[in-house]
């Protein structure tokens, strides 16, 4: 296979004022100008207001970046239970001008006072639940940061201009999906308490639940997003916007201890993508602190179990599921913030460590220990010794691709944690709680886990928009998914369905989601053959969970040699729009 032409940098981009250096410093390839694209462009997100902000920009020339960053300013006012400007994102990005990929980390970071035992009560850790609405579990946002930075290197429209779709749909109304008022009744009791009026003022109107197909504007949403269309990413991160974050955050229950200070330092890390080999293409994903390392080991540690032995569909799951685990294991005690913990992410990758962990067999009943990356190091290095790992993480969270017509390609994946995050509303959004993403507890001998609180650390995520290139160095793949710790399953179960088990790219999509973390096999019994596979898993002795695993959001770019193919999870309201080809005479034309 040849080695993908790619050269990294990886630089930090302050969320206020970045460098007028960064588009002039993105990474770049020595090899030739790449051929002209011929696909056209496509986009696949979780809205179809979204989906039509993105072709609208991309129709006026914008560049893919561009076009992503209108999408999700409508996915933050459409579906607003997932993502928005009061949360984070990582975006993926290939620019085919100058043949290279960086990864832009927008992950909410700890305040300066976070403790490691705020989710500590009477000694005992706060549960999942109760952590939803607690102010302490708001993180400083950083979509908007990645914004500005992601634009500052690529943006080929003016700021403002990308903005307009969101703004005039907040301001003309929108329609309420299905989805947004799904989850409306686990709300209710934090509704209740009355600590949270702006939610419940737009949420309950009247003390009344919105409904699917109603029609509501968002006014305070326009006005922030003409705010930071036209005063920039400085207007959402000081000012009275910052003034008004924070005090939501303070608020009780549980306030917060986040200042303004924290607000106006909020920086973007420009990071290289973590790439790694698989069959004739190269996968690259998002480094620590999330876990795009898992979509390259869990197809290398597939292939190696598999033997190169032919294998029936049932045999395949199989093997999915036990390469599921290994990772898993090895993700959940490794992968923390690489600015606090030596993260071994070039050992866990390394085909001879692969080639080892493959021989750790174990029982279906079993969870297998996380392994040794010292087996694959090419250096002497201090032992990575951890606590063992007790995050948990929800499925509050949107997904998108995009490539455009020049060939650049944009995968991103942004969430605020928990549905609608931490409750908690101000200027017509919501904020996050993504604090609830650190390991909030020590191990049974005190020692903290990798992903453990810290001030000023970037909790772990699972969020990992992912590219993949074909031995020539161009997209042939975008995927990632919504769905907590399960996207890692969700997109690489795409991955493997694409390149071993011959489906398109809607059938990758809809084929019944797999989750094996820990000691269940979460099954989607209810799609088109899951139960079948439920079944036999269940017959070969895993301790299956049916209905686990149904909340994928994935959405795919596949890409051939004789086209492009988009498809959207029909789990929630995705959709795909296209732009072909323009085709140039090869004689005048009248």
């Amino acid at each position: 296979m040849n080695r993908l032409p790619l050269l990294f940098v990886c630089f930090v981009v302050s969320a206020c004022s970045p460098s007028d250096e960064i588009a002039a410093t993105v990474a770049t390839s020595s090899d030739a100008q790449k051929q002209s694209w011929p696909h056209g462009a496509m986009v696949s997100a979780a809205n179809p207001d979204a989906v039509a902000a993105a072709i609208t920009i991309l129709e006026k020339g914008g560049h893919a970046v561009d076009a992503a960053i209108a999408a999700h300013a409508v996915l933050g006012l459409v579906e607003p239970e997932s993502s928005g400007l009061g949360g984070s994102a990582f975006m993926v990005v290939y620019d085919r001008a100058t043949d290279s990929t960086i990864v832009y980390d927008g992950r909410e970071t700890a305040p300066a006072g976070a403790t490691t035992d705020m989710y500590m009560r009477d000694g005992q850790p706060v549960g999942g639940r109760e952590k939803w609405a607690m102010g302490v579990s708001v993180g400083v946002p950083g979509a908007v940061s990645l914004y500005h930075a992601s634009h500052r290197a690529h943006g080929r429209m003016s700021w403002s201009e990308i903005f307009q779709p969101a703004i005039q749909l907040a301001t003309d109304g929108f329609e309420v999906t299905d989805k947004m008022t799904r989850y409306h009744e686990a709300l209710l009791p934090a509704i209740r308490t009355g600590n949270f009026p702006n939610a419940a003022e737009y949420l309950f109107p009247g003390g009344e639940a919105i409904k699917a197909g109603d029609r509501i504007r968002n006014p305070a949403y326009a006005e922030t997003m003409r705010r930071i269309a036209t005063d920039g990413a400085q207007a959402f991160y000081e000012g009275d916007i910052a003034a008004a974050i924070v005090a939501r955050a303070q608020a009780e229950p549980a306030g917060s201890s986040m200042t303004l200070r924290d607000m106006e330092s909020y920086t973007t890390v420009s990071r290289e993508p973590v790439c790694g080999g698989f069959r004739q293409s190269t996968i690259c994903s998002v480094p620590p602190p999330s876990s795009g390392i898992v979509h390259i080991m869990i197809p290398a540690l597939y292939d190696e179990l598999s033997d190169g032995s032919e294998k029936s569909i049932a045999d395949k799951i199989q093997v999915f599921v036990d390469a599921q685990r290994l990772a898993y294991a090895d993700r959940d005690y490794f992968v923390g913030d690489p600015d606090f913990v030596d993260v071994p992410t070039r050992e866990l990758i390394d085909p001879a460590y692969i080639r080892h962990r493959a021989t750790q067999r174990f029982e279906p009943t079993q969870v297998p220990e996380h392994g040794d990356p010292h087996f694959a190091s090419l250096a002497e290095k201090a032992a990575w010794n951890w606590g063992s790992d007790a995050t948990l993480e929800a499925a509050g969270t949107s997904h998108l691709a995009i490539i455009d017509g020049e060939g650049n390609a944009v995968s991103m994946t942004a969430s605020v944690g928990y549905p609608y995050g931490s409750i908690r509303m101000t200027n017509g959004f919501f904020l996050n709680n993504e604090m609830t993403d650190f390991s909030g507890t020590l191990a049974a001998d005190g020692q903290p886990a990798a992903n453990a609180i810290e001030p000023g650390k970037r909790p772990r995520s699972s969020m990992s928009p992912t590219i993949i290139f074909d031995e020539n160095g161009d997209p042939m793949m975008l995927t990632g998914s919504a769905g907590g710790s399960s996207i890692l399953a969700y997109s690489t179960k795409t991955i493997l369905a694409i390149f071993d088990w011959g489906l398109s790219a809607q059938e990758a999509i809809d084929f019944p989601n797999v989750v094996a973390r820990g000691e269940t096999v979460g099954v989607e019994a209810s799609a088109v053959g899951g139960q079948a596979i439920a079944d036999d898993l269940a017959a070969r002795g895993y301790s299956v969970q049916e209905g686990r695993g149904e909340n994928s959001g994935l959405h795919i770019i596949v890409v051939t040699p004789d086209g492009m193919t988009g498809a959207a999870d029909s789990r929630r309201h995705g959709t795909v729009g296209a732009i072909p080809a323009v085709v140039t005479p090869i004689f005048p034309l009248g």
